[in-house]
């Protein structure tokens, strides 16, 4: 689940390409809810970096109500802190729910990231993000998926040459902003 605030900042910085930005997000694992993560992902001149902590099921409702006042003062995690601020002052909440289906390989002496993320889907009806049962709206055409590679300093050159020997089109992605496209059509 995707937040945003009153004036969609986190689309338009998407979609300006601005070298500065960041989005909220809250996500868990196929059904297990024992495992619930509050993110911030922030991309600074192409650089990713995220921010993270493990939310309990309480936490996430505290923050879906709006019940933030008490929970700024009740919880020591300073990301949940920060989402509440940002929540109380500039109105972020919960815009998207996206899905997908991951298959991912990692080389563990450069840490290198590579997935392949599959039949990404977006559904507006966030009341139903814990339970899963919600209607979704496939992001891209049948058969097109999304292959990242992701590395901290060095792509060794094994990888790169794989890479560049396939006929892939290179260029940027953003879940967010496409499913919020997608929704945001439905919703019309």
């Amino acid at each position: 689940m995707y937040f945003d605030d009153y004036k969609d900042t986190s689309v338009y910085t998407t979609d300006s390409g601005l070298s500065k930005r960041f989005k909220w997000r809250i996500r868990y694992y196929g059904n297990d809810l024992s495992y619930i993560m509050l993110e911030k992902k922030e991309k600074v001149e192409g650089r990713c970096h995220k921010k993270s902590c493990e939310i309990t099921v309480d936490e996430y409702n505290q923050i879906i109500s709006g019940d933030l006042t008490d929970l700024i003062f009740e919880t020591e995690k300073k990301l949940i802190k920060e989402l509440a601020v940002d929540m109380l002052i500039h109105n972020y909440k919960p815009k998207v729910i996206i899905d997908y289906e991951r298959i991912a390989f990692v080389e563990e002496i450069t840490n290198v990231r590579i997935t392949f993320d599959m039949k990404i889907s977006a559904s507006y009806e966030l009341e139903s993000f814990l339970d899963g049962d919600y209607q979704s709206f496939y992001v891209l055409p049948s058969g097109l998926n999304v292959l990242e590679v992701k590395f901290d300093d060095i792509l060794p050159s094994y990888i790169r040459n794989i890479v560049e020997s396939y006929d892939f089109k290179q260029g940027s992605f953003s879940k967010y902003y496409y499913a919020r496209k997608i929704v945001d059509c439905y919703m019309r």
